[in-house]
């Protein structure tokens, strides 16, 4: 078949559709035709204008929603000049979307998750309807597949939506706009809404095909998501409503749904990291389940490489994440043997950490980044090579065709690992060798690049189950009993770790945060090192930050006891600016609380309900 390019496709659709509210759904006229939804065709020319929206890639041209470095950098991974972003602290004036055309729309990029938006509930809840009135003209083989895809999808969008704003208003079926009381209800308890989602990927997970054709959702992709969107709920039901029965329910289904992949030979970890990420062509990676293409010649190209080819600027990855990189023996730095652990500068970390490091940062200090480290993840080899010439087209602006693999096996290892260990705590099947072996070590194992080799890389060495005690890493989060915050269990910390080494700028670490209910680590006051760079020696690397301009500006900190010492250049001190960079005018980010978990809903929604008769419930501590 031929290789299936997420374009943003006019696809055949069901009805026309309209409307007149933010908050109703597209109007349900007549069908383009009343036999329309009878052949296997028809609904995947429906589905496929869905494949751009959740499996996002790189996203398209500029856009920058649910795309890795350029959408998912808010988290204490980056950091930037000037005052650092802060969390919402008012109620917006409108928030929301009422069609599924427009992407950005579709997402809040400070919660990396779905915004108001109920357009694509109904797509599927059309679809399903659909479905149900030609049952009797379909194979059960095709009934039951295209059932699976909209209830996967249906699934899919309702976890968005509760990952941004808890309770939301429940819709199983498509609505018409004379039907007020169904349009307007309120928010339904998201314990109801998320019995809805778990059973409707139940039946995508038994019914999906297993094998659809190259690059169209199947059951195993399906459950790569599923995976992930489960492990969510069930940390969320554990950490912030102490529900263990819920806990175990959707942690059973991530892991069971990760078996499903893992029990596949299909996929496996074989080409090394930077391959994953910079390569134009993904179709022979066999641990990528899933990957969005991009083509010049259908117009179908992004920019995120652009923003990795040394020129382009970004915030800047933190101290705090560099730290969090094992060292190549397997051990943290701080009691790591490698000769050199202790040094934090750049260039002396990409040699002594694990590879993952190298492969994703420039190694040396770069002025493009906020903090001087600098991600070229999303990039291949050669591109940054261009430096200082002319990049071709691949690199430069928004003609960048690299594809993105948006789902893949190591991801599915490390949400079955996580799933698996957090119901081991609850009584569970206690976590054994063998599944780290299956897992991390496989990971860990990944294949080094040539350039790689050539600079001495070495993989890391592989996880010991023996070794993970309650003192392997000094730093592990012992919880704060005063302020309620709980102790971090020492195999689910290195667990954490290999996340947050494995997915850096990509989907998951504000979400990661966000339902371990450890946001707080987002506090720069508290965690200094969420505002500042790695080791620098300025007179040295970068002569030109202290220059005659550069007085009471160019800042570095030095340990000293529990915190740091900021040393400003005065024109005087240039040998003293040796430290932790600490960018530009560097500002911590307001003051936030629990409520920043969740994102209210705008004034015109509640106003709109309002001015119908009926009450939009406000978001809790909002």
């Amino acid at each position: 078949m031929k290789k299936y390019i997420f374009a943003l496709l006019s696809a055949a659709t069901f009805m026309t559709s309209g409307c007149d509210s933010i908050l109703e759904r597209p109007e349900l006229t007549k069908p383009l035709d009343e036999t329309y939804g009878k052949t296997d065709n028809e609904y995947r020319l429906y589905v496929n204008e869905a494949y751009p929206v959740y499996f996002v890639g790189y996203n398209n041209s500029w856009g920058s929603a649910y795309a890795p470095l350029r959408g998912y950098n808010f988290s204490d991974d980056n950091a930037s000049s000037g005052k650092q972003t802060s969390f919402e602290n008012t109620v917006p004036t409108s928030r929301g979307s009422y069609n599924t055309s427009d992407l950005a729309n579709s997402w809040i990029s400070q919660y990396a998750a779905g915004n108001w938006n109920f357009a694509w509930v109904r797509k599927w809840n059309i679809m399903i309807d659909k479905l149900e009135k030609y049952k009797s003209a379909l194979e059960e083989e095709t009934y039951n597949h295209w059932m699976g895809v909209a209830r996967f999808f249906r699934g899919f969008e309702y976890c968005r939506l509760v990952e941004t704003f808890g309770d939301v208003p429940y819709y199983g079926k498509s609505i018409s706009d004379a039907d007020t009381d169904e349009m307007y209800k309120d928010r339904t308890p998201r314990n109801e809404v998320m019995e809805h989602v778990y059973n409707d990927f139940d039946f995508a997970l038994n019914n999906i095909r297993e094998n659809d054709g190259t690059q169209y959702l199947n059951r195993f992709i399906a459950a790569g998501f599923v995976s992930r969107l489960m492990l969510f709920e069930g940390t969320w039901q554990k950490y912030h409503k102490n529900d263990t029965e819920l806990a175990k329910k959707y942690l059973t289904m991530a892991k069971e749904a990760g078996d499903k992949v893992l029990g596949n030979s299909q996929w496996q970890i074989s080409g090394d990291f930077k391959s994953l990420f910079g390569s134009t062509d993904l179709s022979g990676n066999k641990e990528v389940l899933m990957y969005r293409h991009y083509d010049a010649g259908v117009n179908v190209t992004h920019c995120v490489a652009s923003y990795s080819n040394g020129t382009e600027s970004q915030g800047g990855a933190t101290l705090a994440l560099a730290k969090s990189f094992i060292c190549n023996d397997g051990k943290v730095y701080k009691k790591s043997t490698v000769a050199g652990a202790d040094e934090l500068d750049v260039k002396n970390m990409a040699k002594t950490r694990d590879p993952r490091f190298e492969a994703t940062f420039w190694d040396e200090p770069r002025i493009q980044a906020g903090t001087l480290l600098y991600s070229w993840k999303f990039i291949d080899r050669v591109g940054p090579t261009y430096f200082g010439k002319t990049y071709p087209p691949q690199y430069k602006s928004i003609t960048n065709t690299n594809d993105y693999p948006v789902m893949r096996l190591a991801e599915v290892m490390l949400n079955w690992l996580e799933a698996k260990a957090e119901l081991a705590l609850m009584g569970g099947d206690p976590i054994i060798q063998d599944d780290i072996e299956k897992t991390i070590n496989q990971i860990r194992k990944r294949p080094l690049d040539e350039t790689a080799i050539k600079k001495g890389l070495q993989q890391t060495a592989p996880m010991m189950l023996s070794d993970i005690t309650a003192d392997f890493d000094p730093d592990r989060d012992k919880g704060n009993l005063v302020a309620g915050d709980y102790e971090v269990d020492p195999l689910i910390w290195e667990i954490r770790r290999e996340r947050r080494m494995e997915f850096v700028y990509e989907h998951s670490r504000l979400l990661d945060l966000k339902r371990w209910k450890k946001l707080h680590y987002m506090n720069n006051k508290t965690y200094p090192d969420t505002m500042l760079g790695l080791w620098v020696n300025l007179e040295e690397e970068l002569p030109n930050y202290l220059e005659e301009d550069n007085i009471g500006i160019t800042t570095v900190a030095i340990p000293d006891g529990n915190g740091y010492k900021y040393i400003v250049y005065d024109g005087t001190n240039a040998d003293e600016m040796t430290g932790f960079y600490v960018p530009e005018a560097a500002e911590a980010r307001d003051d936030f609380s629990d409520r920043s978990y969740l994102a209210p809903v705008g004034e015109a929604q509640i106003n709109e309900y309002n001015a119908k008769g009926y009450k939009l419930t406000q978001t809790v501590l909002w």
